[in-house]
């Protein structure tokens, strides 16, 4: 099993200092997101026909996106109460994240037998594209509904079942490349799931989860190559480890899935730093980055289904209730951008209109205004998490300085025009960037 060199080194780490402590987690994660998100950079700046910039010129050098996802489900753009409600949620997302989470649940995108609704699909990546957000398909596979035209018999089922995963993964293989491929399957056969999906949860049971799993990633890398296949789950211990992760390889032992998805609902109050920690850890022995996929936080009353357990509840977004949110938001995103392992943070909702569940979990409050939450993240992520800096030229046209990784633009003025120009920065970029100005 390759292992990811940032997880490499971190796990080194621990061999030497031990399992952190909650203090430690918390207080030492500023030095480590310097360690693993930034790193220094030498640039050969030159001018548009090739020449160095002068010895002594001052460059803007600024950051315009992260490497890491920074996302939400999109499953709102377009559908809030009115036209004002669509700008602010659009404006929200486009000014904060890069990574959207696009809606594929079987049973409401094909209503009919073979008549998916790839329109709307087309017009979520159309949006995502004119604003650089990277897309996500979810789920491929989810036993939670069955469509209502599904076949009654579990096998023939589970084969259409395998069939679409290979269609939308074509379909979409040029403009969604990464996808949550199985959801949920460590409690495929929990009660509400025989209930609500009696055909595909009886035909998962047939096929033995092992074997459902690796059936459904084969169609989706047979139909992509090249997509990023995720596996994920809400539960986030030994049965996801061992019952689901470890049994997702093929007959060499060669894993079938690239990201390890973990949801972290905290509907009913925020996780503890250590298991914050140890959750990262459990997942970052396999090797593979992790995302953190599903990620709510409460700014009401806390507890599941409230509202649907009293329909007269008023389940809203209170100022204490806020205040709360944007602290444990900050502490949250803190902890996980400060390990190595984790590559990507899905928030789940962006607003409280039409929320999961009802509840205020949005960092947009009903009326499409911010909540602290996401005034907190905003100064995370295009603030303290942001590279904006001057370099001085040197000899040769050399401009070194250390940032985020991501990609970015150098600004030069000359004679009163600006001159730009743009690069990409990883991790482990060892040799200068040339970057030539227009």
């Amino acid at each position: 099993m390759r292992i990811h060199p940032a997880i490499s080194l971190f796990l080194a780490a621990l061999v030497c200092t031990g399992s952190l402590r909650a203090a430690d987690i918390l207080g030492d994660a500023d030095s480590r997101i310097r360690r693993y998100r930034t790193g220094d950079l030498v640039l050969h700046v030159m001018d548009s026909s090739g020449r160095p910039l002068p010895k002594g010129a001052k460059v803007q050098i600024e950051q315009t996106r992260h490497k890491f996802l920074f996302g939400s489900d999109i499953f709102a753009l377009g559908k809030c109460k009115t036209a004002e409600d669509n700008a602010a949620y659009e404006n929200a997302f486009a000014g904060l994240l890069n990574y959207a989470t696009l809606p594929f649940y079987w049973w409401t995108y094909e209503l009919a037998e073979g008549q998916p609704d790839y329109e709307s699909t087309e017009k979520i990546v159309q949006w995502c594209r004119q604003h650089n957000i990277q897309t996500k398909g979810h789920p491929l596979v989810w036993n939670y509904f069955d469509p209502p035209w599904l076949p009654r018999d579990p096998e023939r089922a589970m084969r259409a079942q395998m069939d679409r995963v290979g269609k939308c993964v074509t379909r979409f293989r040029d403009e969604v490349n990464v996808w949550d491929v199985v959801n949920e399957a460590t409690e495929f056969d929990r009660e509400e799931t025989r209930k609500n999906s009696p055909v595909l949860t009886e035909g998962i049971r047939r096929m033995g989860v092992p074997d459902y799993i690796r059936s459904a990633f084969r169609a989706a890398r047979e139909a992509n190559p090249r997509a990023t296949l995720l596996i994920n789950d809400y539960r986030t211990g030994a049965n996801y480890a061992d019952e689901v992760i470890s049994k997702l390889t093929d007959e060499n032992g060669k894993s079938l899935y690239d990201v390890i998805g973990i949801q972290s609902h905290q509907h009913s109050g925020a996780w503890p730093a250590e298991k914050i920690w140890e959750v990262c850890e459990r997942f970052a022995m396999f090797g593979k980055p992790l995302h953190f996929t599903e990620t709510t936080f409460l700014s009401g009353k806390l507890g599941w289904e409230l509202k649907e357990q009293n329909p007269d509840f008023k389940w809203e977004s209170t100022p204490e209730g806020e205040r709360r949110q944007a602290e444990e938001v900050g502490r949250f995103y803190t902890m996980l951008f400060s390990h190595p392992a984790v590559e990507a943070i899905t928030w789940w909702d962006l607003t409280d209109q039409g929320a999961w569940q009802g509840a205020p979990c949005g960092l947009l409050r009903e009326d499409m205004t911010p909540k602290p939450a996401y005034e907190a993240l905003m100064r995370l992520i295009k603030g303290k998490w942001w590279t904006k800096t001057e370099g001085v030229v040197g000899e040769g046209g050399e401009v070194k300085f250390r940032g985020f990784f991501g990609e970015y633009r150098v600004t030069f003025i000359e004679d009163g025009h600006p001159l730009t120009g743009t690069f990409g920065f990883e991790r482990g970029t060892a040799e200068p960037n040339d970057v030539t100005l227009r």
